[in-house]
């Protein structure tokens, strides 16, 4: 990884204010800024549609192709476009992946500053539960770009760094909000926590893989189990 800082050091944490416009979440989406040819020289209204457009159109040919056999050709094409028109706001189809993925990055880093303080109790079993499903949601809603940069050998290794540095960032959130009610009682942390909080991330992250490979599993039911063992591995004993 070369010494560029990571773009998920950069992703806004702030949450839509309830309320605010559907046309201003989708000003605050910070793919609209287009790739590397886009962002050096910045866009207007005009310049963000068409970018809107490619994005659009790469999202669903990854969705459909797979990143290795995409095509910036299947994408201009997808985008009723040409390629000089693509090469305008992209480098290459590695550039989209990326631009697409600051979506994914600026959510989640929303739904890690939202990790609740789980308390011993039915209130913290709720939140727990009720966390789960929205990062479930999260995963859902951006699952292409995120099934993809899940398969490091297919990606640009800064890439994959920016989401993998996310994780580690979620895993460190799910340590203090698993351990802060006990830490507060007895001013001890269960052993290992951020060791059990890794290990939980990665099951909560390859079940909502599976989700979103489209195999049947029964969504409530898995948030309920996930969001059960989750507690019980801070607060067993």
């Amino acid at each position: 990884m070369g010494a560029q800082t990571p773009a998920a050091d950069h992703v806004p944490r702030t949450p839509r204010r309830p309320g605010g416009s559907a046309s201003e979440s989708r000003a605050q989406r910070p793919s609209l800024g287009g790739g590397i040819p886009a962002q050096q020289r910045g866009l207007g209204a005009q310049g963000r549609q068409t970018v809107q457009r490619l994005l659009d159109a790469g999202l669903a040919v990854f969705d459909e192709l797979g990143l290795s056999a995409a095509r910036v050709e299947d994408i201009v094409r997808r985008a009723k476009t040409s390629h000089g028109t693509f090469y305008l706001y992209f480098a290459n189809k590695d550039d989209l992946l990326r631009t697409l993925l600051q979506d994914a990055l600026h959510d989640i880093a929303i739904v890690t500053g939202e990790f609740p303080v789980v308390t011993s109790n039915d209130a913290g079993k709720t939140a727990l539960r009720r966390w789960v499903g929205h990062f479930s949601d999260i995963y859902g809603k951006h699952a292409t770009v995120l099934r993809i940069v899940s398969q490091a050998e297919l990606v640009e290794e800064d890439v994959y760094g920016d989401g993998l540095q996310l994780m580690f960032r979620l895993a460190e959130a799910m340590t203090q909000g698993m351990t802060a009610a006990r830490k507060a009682a007895d001013g001890e942390p269960p052993p290992h926590a951020e060791l059990t909080a890794v290990a939980c991330l990665m099951m909560l992250e390859r079940v909502n893989y599976l989700l979103s490979n489209e195999i049947r599993l029964p969504k409530e039911e898995m948030t309920d189990r996930l969001a059960a063992i989750i507690y019980a591995a801070f607060h067993s004993g």
